[in-house]
């Protein structure tokens, strides 16, 4: 490294020539390939955004905290992270204790908001623009928002709302015609119009320019000229959304091109209006494999940096669902699968390839994926919306009320339940249980292996009501010494049950087999533990549960999730509402915001391995 190695902060940049500034983009995106290939991460957006990032801290006053760049996701902030004073960091990138993938103002003061889900960044830009407004304070405000995340309604209500106030700030729109999978929609082929039209973006920036340069003129000809402007963009475009929504349009922009952004960043620092710069990018820039399959790359586990291929990987959850959709697709023609621009990451992308009529991508825009599942359930269809558990708590009211209340019999395939590891808080999915126990008309079940996923999705099909099936990240389980019995509502499974049980195991989903591996470890130190698989979370198996109760006397409930309103606590109101007095344990996740790591890691630091929980029993119980 000849330039990063000089670079502690942003006010470092603005010491740099342009051949440096090359030179400095090079190396960003050597530094971000290294430590991706060794820790994961997300690398096609962040190789695509590299010269946008340089041009916005050589601009920008970010270290006295006078100007602000909000990160939409955040998922792109690694070149902002080596820019801002966290090179000697980096290699700690997604792990524990280290630097967050996401940006974080505990991190950095230059880390403007927390992030981690799609389409709020122009909500937090103009509040920030409003504070300072009311404030009295000079501040540039900045806003930067993929393309992928204009499908997500919150988008143009900041519009609306920002456009209004009239407050300066700016949107910068980094258009790689990608979001996650490529992006559907009518915005997405609105910006490819935009893209398209070199008259009228070259014609657009020389008025604009020319504007600027004469505001001193008188304000009937100035006024004059801006009309005229506007029925050439009339006569050029159909419509320019944002210019009607309050905002100057400037672009689009070579967006690997840092001159030509720096130039138009000075541009809008200049008109005293919100602007959007369009910018166009490319994902994967500069990294073969990840210029010729975006997809791939945009979130990867570690890899070879010399062939782009990463380690082979056994069957996962997410595989396991997809080819029993698959199977149940073919018998049940009015199966139709729902997503929100997720179709690889959810499995979704082989139901979308055989069954293209039945599939729908809905763009980053989970509440409406929702109703409209819902509205499909309700007039004779079987949708399985297939969603990561942390994006479902962006449509909890729909949730509520277009699926439990009006009793949609809607098959939710909540992908990435419990701990999901290195992405760390905002990906978490620890808090479905507690937000699905709580609705009403709703039925929760949560797999112990693929056999038990392939049985339980077949018969949320089959139950014509609102169904959340749950299942974690990772490689699938196959416990074969214990096959599923047949499904009936609201029963669990004992799998266990010696002679003088001393203590009752009650797990869910993936911490089955985890039970399983506590009770032998309690066995070999002398202590009998029956093991229960619950299958459902919602409704409760009451008989199940009230017997091993009785006859132990002391349960464990173990959950992956959060305990307020989790699975054990509602054990316990169950048991007191029998009148059965047992002593009960609960095994899950505290009320907090769990950070990154892998997620044995995060087990281990929360006491919930089998080892530290067998430890945590015999401390607490002393077994005769």
């Amino acid at each position: 490294m000849v330039v990063l190695e000089e670079i502690s902060c942003s006010a470092d940049l603005k010491k740099l020539n342009k051949s440096q500034l090359e030179v400095l983009a090079a190396e960003l995106r050597q530094e971000i390939l290294h430590t991706v290939s060794q820790n994961g991460g997300h690398l096609a957006s962040n190789l695509g955004i590299v010269e946008l990032t340089i041009a916005l801290h050589y601009y920008l006053d970010l270290d006295s905290g006078n100007d602000e760049i909000v990160w939409d996701v955040g998922h792109q902030c690694y070149a902002h992270k080596l820019l801002s004073g966290r090179r000697e960091q980096f290699a700690t990138l997604r792990q524990l204790d280290g630097l967050s993938g996401f940006p974080k103002p505990y991190e950095s003061p230059t880390d403007a908001y927390v992030a981690g889900h799609s389409s709020t960044s122009i909500s937090v830009a103009v509040g920030i623009s409003q504070a300072a407004r009311q404030l009295g304070q000079q501040k540039k405000v900045f806003a930067v928002i993929g393309d992928g995340a204009m499908s997500g309604g919150m988008v143009y209500e900041a519009l609306n709302h920002g456009g209004d106030l009239k407050v300066p700030f700016t949107v910068i729109l980094n258009d790689n015609e990608m979001s996650i999978a490529e992006n559907v929609g009518a915005m997405s082929r609105y910006l490819t119009r935009l893209r398209s039209n070199k008259r009228y973006r070259h014609l657009k920036d020389r008025l604009t320019k020319f504007l600027l340069k004469r505001k001193k003129i008188g304000k009937s000809f100035f006024n004059g000229l801006e009309r005229l402007r506007d029925a050439v963009k009339y006569f050029l475009v159909r419509g320019v959304l944002f210019e009607e929504m309050g905002f100057v349009y400037l672009g689009p922009v070579d967006g690997h091109n840092i001159a030509d952004l720096l130039e138009t960043l000075r541009l809008a620092g200049q008109i005293e209006k919100p602007v959007l710069i369009h910018v166009i990018t490319q994902k994967g820039r500069g990294y073969a494999p990840a210029e010729a399959n975006p997809t791939a790359f945009h979130g990867i586990g570690s890899f070879d940096l010399q062939t782009g291929q990463a380690p082979a990987k056994a069957p996962s959850w997410t595989d396991c669902f997809s080819q029993q959709l698959l199977k149940l697709a073919a018998e049940q023609p009015q199966l139709v699968a729902v997503t929100a621009a997720m179709p690889d990451g959810t499995g979704l992308a082989p139901f979308q390839q055989l069954y293209p009529d039945r599939f729908y991508d809905v763009g980053i825009a989970e509440q409406h994926m929702l109703t409209f599942a819902g509205a499909m359930a309700l007039r004779g269809l079987s949708p399985v919306v297939a969603v990561y558990s942390t994006f479902l708590q962006r449509a909890y009211d729909q949730l509520f009320q277009d699926i439990c209340l009006a009793g949609a019999p809607v098959v939710l395939a909540i992908d990435r339940a419990g701990i999901v590891g290195e992405d760390g808080e905002t990906h978490q999915g620890l808090f479905d249980l507690s937000m699905l126990c709580a609705m009403p008309n709703m039925t929760v079940l949560a797999p112990r292996d693929a056999e038990a996923l392939r049985q339980m999705l077949a018969y949320a099909l089959q139950l014509k009501q609102p169904v959340a099936l749950r299942y974690p990240r990772g490689a699938v389980l196959e416990l074969p010494q214990y096959p599923p019995q047949p499904l009936v509502y609201g029963k669990g499974e004992l799998l266990l049950h010696p002679a003088k049980a001393q203590l009752g195991i009650l797990a869910l989903g993936d911490m089955v087999e985890r039970a399983l591996r506590l009770a032998d470890w309690l066995a070999e130190r002398g202590v009998a533990a029956a093991v229960a698989d619950l299958r459902f979370a919602k409704p409760l198996d009451a008989e199940l549960i009230c017997d091993l109760a009785k006859s132990c006397g002391r349960l464990l409930v173990w959950e992956n999730g959060i305990r307020s309103g989790g699975v054990g606590e509602n054990i316990l109101a169950l048991l007191q509402a029998a009148g059965v007095a047992a002593e009960v344990e609960l095994a899950a996740f505290p009320e907090e915001f769990v950070p990154h790591g892998k997620p044995e890691q995060l087990f281990a630091r929360y006491g919930l391995t089998p080892e530290k929980l067998g430890q945590r029993i015999l401390k607490r119980w002393q077994f005769a």
